[in-house]
């Protein structure tokens, strides 16, 4: 009996400079894309979270027990929600804007070795967590599910008064 040896014959791609960056450039822009999609999903979660908690409170809790100290607990609890939900969105809109940092370095090199360290950009401008988490349009959105959590009550306390 002969034992037979595989044979196997690899072959050697050779990808050059350019067709490097462009792979790195496409994985980066993938990466990016997926925090996009991220910073989407936990505004839409926060908004669900918003108005569910707003309906079980106002037409359950608020029905059976009379207006007092539990709107305001209910209310600050919220509010410690959508603040917990404002970080996570400033994470991922800083991992988007680093990998963009990244990007943008990547696109004007001709040859790269594939790396994906985005803390060496840190320090570039509207990276840092302040500018992240107070940016204008996460400030806007939470903003507004704030002035809502605050002012509805009022509303309703006014439609259960009169």
């Amino acid at each position: 009996m002969c034992a037979k040896r595989s044979t196997r014959l690899y072959a050697v791609v050779s990808i050059t400079g350019i067709e490097k960056v462009i792979a790195h450039l496409e994985l980066i822009q993938s990466n990016i894309n997926r925090y996009g999609l991220y910073s989407f999903l936990v505004k839409i979660v926060s908004i669900v979270f918003l108005l569910s908690t707003e309906v079980l409170f106002y037409y359950f809790w608020a029905s059976i027990q009379p207006i007092g100290l539990h709107l305001i607990v209910m209310s600050t609890v919220q509010i410690l929600i959508i603040v917990g939900f404002w970080v996570i969105d400033a994470y991922y809109l800083r991992q988007e804007r680093l990998f963009r940092h990244h990007y943008d370095a990547i696109r004007q090199q001709s040859d790269t070795d594939l790396n994906m360290y985005i803390s060496i950009h840190n320090n570039k401008p509207k990276s840092s967590w302040k500018s992240t988490i107070f940016s204008l349009t996460l400030v806007i959105f939470y903003a507004i599910e704030i002035v809502f959590v605050l002012f509805l009550p009022a509303i309703g306390l006014y439609d259960i008064i009169y």
